[in-house]
């Protein structure tokens, strides 16, 4: 786990319905003052309980043009890694791909070293994507990459990635309660170093399922496993996180948490403190919780 995040303060955040269509998580409003305003709050809310937590945060503010309403989920078009790697990503969404923003990658540039550029969005226009560590949750550790298959995650670009990192694949399909595919792998699973917090409800195939079990107990994960309900509030939308000692948490949104049984906090309390930031209008508007709102940084630091 890291230290080290990048997070996306936004300009003009809105719904998108352009993402709406297989994101089953957004309710329809208009842009307004108001909910860039709320979000603007939730956003520096959150971002203060990190640094307080000792979690060190690169903050790069948004542009209002090109207008980019989600790009306060910088995890699905970037990810940072430990060998100085960075990949770009294919998106689904056309109004989402202006996020990949060049000031955004010269302000982590200035902190840390970048050896190497991959960038998949060419899969594009084969109608093929992969959104980050949204379509993927990795276990960097044990060099695996989960994902449900989905519009969002093409298996080919998934090959792609695993490839150039030597990771191994670990795919599988998951719906939600009403039977629709599940849009990215972080809304229904989140891996850290010691547990598994999962929907194993959404997988509906038994012979998935065991796979998926057997793949996340062999690494030496206990299985946290969450209902439809608790994973429609977000309570698979977490990432492991630690701060400059090496203190471990596992950040969520407060919904998440609220949505917790007490046998569920507790056994997470086991591994690490919980933090946990109001983030409802990001939720309800963008349809992404807290994992989505943090892209981990694991390159080496200049």
């Amino acid at each position: 786990m890291t230290y080290n995040l990048l997070m996306i303060r936004p300009a003009r955040f809105a719904y998108n319905a352009e993402t709406a269509v297989n994101n089953s998580f957004q309710v329809a409003a208009p842009e307004t003052a108001a909910i860039q305003a709320k979000a603007l709050s939730e956003f520096d809310g959150f971002v203060e309980k990190l640094i307080a937590n000792g979690i060190d945060v690169t903050i790069v503010q948004d542009t209002p043009e090109p207008h980019t309403p989600d790009s306060i989920f910088p995890n699905n078009w970037v990810s940072f890694h430990s060998d100085g790697t960075v990949f770009l990503y294919p998106m689904f969404a056309k109004n989402r791909r202006p996020e990949r923003k060049q000031h955004v990658l010269d302000a982590i540039q200035q902190k840390f070293i970048i050896k190497y550029t991959t960038d998949l969005s060419v899969y594009e226009q084969n109608e093929l994507f992969l959104e980050g560590t949204g379509s993927m949750v990795l276990d960097r550790e044990n060099k695996m990459a989960y994902a449900c298959l989905s519009p969002r995650t093409s298996k080919v670009v998934l090959k792609d990635f695993c490839r150039a990192m030597n990771y191994t694949p670990i795919t599988f399909t998951a719906d939600d309660e009403a039977g629709n595919a599940i849009y990215h792998t972080n809304v229904m699973m989140c891996v850290a170093d010691k547990y598994a917090v999962i929907c194993l409800s959404s997988v509906r195939a038994d012979f998935e399922r065991a796979y998926l079990k057997k793949a996340l107990e062999s690494s030496g994960k206990e299985i946290i496993d969450i209902s439809f309900s608790q994973m429609n509030h977000f309570a698979s939308n977490m990432l492991q996180v630690q701060n400059k000692e090496g203190n471990p948490f596992l950040v969520m949104s407060t919904q998440a948490f609220e949505s917790l049984n007490t046998a569920q906090i507790t056994t997470i309390e086991k591994y690490n403190p919980i933090i946990h930031s109001d983030i409802a209008t990001i939720e309800a508007n963008g349809g992404g919780s807290a994992r989505c709102m943090m892209a981990e940084i694991y390159l080496p630091v200049k």
